[in-house]
């Protein structure tokens, strides 16, 4: 089923943990909701608690609901590093972003595709789901993650942009974060492009130098 999938409008964001993969997709998706795209998923952030890191929180885009991906301490649930999995949280919250997204929205995030999210297969599933759709699909890639799924993503003939690592086809490279507003530029105009094959009436949508 992976072997099929076509990554014709899906981009991803990869490098080493801290580089900015988050902070430059949030900076994309912002600016596609200004020009009036409707932008949907999911994206993870960092709970902090003084400073310390206590885990990950998922966010979904469209309806603002939130949830733990993982946390220190929980007791309970698969464990990567510090960090055990919630995968109620990551279901209920991040899946059904995404699946709505695919649904609803004009482009589809998934923040991001890891060790701790592919535990789950409503989670794998849903992502397959995504890049299969018609939609545009804007996401990230833990770098260091070796699924069938994310060798299936990076393996593909698309577009990826990355801070450092192996180079795919037509990759272009860019430096975290010396260059996110390069990246966020092209990625945005890429978008819209896609998009607008599929709808033309987004062909003499004004676009921001």
């Amino acid at each position: 089923m992976e072997a099929g999938v076509d990554l014709g409008k899906a981009y991803f964001l990869t490098g080493r943990p801290g580089v900015g993969k988050t902070t430059v997709l949030t900076k994309i998706v912002d600016e596609l909701k200004r020009e009036g795209i409707n932008v949907g998923g999911m994206v993870t952030k960092e709970f902090r608690t003084n400073r310390e890191r206590e885990g990950f929180v998922i966010y979904n885009l469209s309806s603002g609901a939130k949830g733990w991906l993982a946390r220190k301490g929980l007791g309970y649930g698969s464990q990567v590093g510090k960090y055990h999995v919630c995968l109620d949280g990551l279901e209920s919250i991040g899946v059904n972003a995404i699946l709505d997204a695919v649904a609803t929205a004009d482009v589809v995030v998934i923040d991001e595709v890891g060790p701790m999210e592919l535990l789950s297969v409503h989670f794998h599933d849903a992502v397959l789901r995504a890049l299969e759709s018609d939609k545009p699909v804007l996401g990230t890639i833990h770098y260091r993650a070796t699924h069938p799924l994310i060798h299936t993503i990076k393996s593909k003939e698309t577009q990826n942009f990355r801070g450092h690592s192996e180079k795919p086809k037509r990759t272009s490279k860019f430096n975290y974060p010396r260059n996110s507003e390069s990246i966020i530029k092209e990625l945005r105009k890429t978008l819209y492009f896609s998009y607008a094959k599929m709808d033309s009436g987004l062909k003499h949508v004004h676009m921001r130098s």
